[in-house]
């Protein structure tokens, strides 16, 4: 069976339904997505979000540089490049042992950079969950 990968937005939630979703799918590690890793929340501020993950005992990577959205050359070209796909590697070998979701703050993943890094992780056989919500999830299909 291959192992999960969970992806999550955190859009407009708060930060303890944000956790509260994460302890649901019994995720221990996110990874941050974001190019540019602010918010108009300040709870999802990455300095604030760090010291809610250590609160919570989750675990926080960053690979907005290697993952994050907003590209010169729009992200499906992105794709492309070495420094993505060492990005997925590494994404690869946490996912070995840790139970991981990726994170940006778009809701929808198929209106996100998500859904690029989640098809290419279906194409190297993992089971990628976008959680749409604490009772919607959506499975992303090659």
């Amino acid at each position: 069976m291959p192992r999960s990968i969970y992806t999550l937005g955190t859009g407009t939630r708060g930060i303890k339904v944000f956790f509260r979703i994460l302890k649901d799918f019994q995720i221990d590690t996110i990874v941050d997505v974001r190019r540019f890793p602010t918010s108009r929340f300040e709870e999802f501020k990455k300095e604030k979000l760090i010291h809610y993950c250590i609160e919570e005992g989750v675990e926080y990577i960053y690979f907005g540089c290697e993952l994050g959205g907003y590209r010169k050359n729009g992200y499906e070209e992105w794709t492309k490049t070495q420094e993505f796909k060492s990005g997925i590697d590494k994404i690869c070998k946490i996912a070995e042992n840790k139970t991981l979701c990726i994170i940006c703050a778009e809701t929808l993943p198929w209106k996100c950079h998500r859904r690029y890094i989640g098809a290419e992780l279906t194409r190297l056989g993992f089971n990628v969950i976008h959680i749409i919500d604490e009772n919607h999830v959506w499975r992303q299909r090659l």
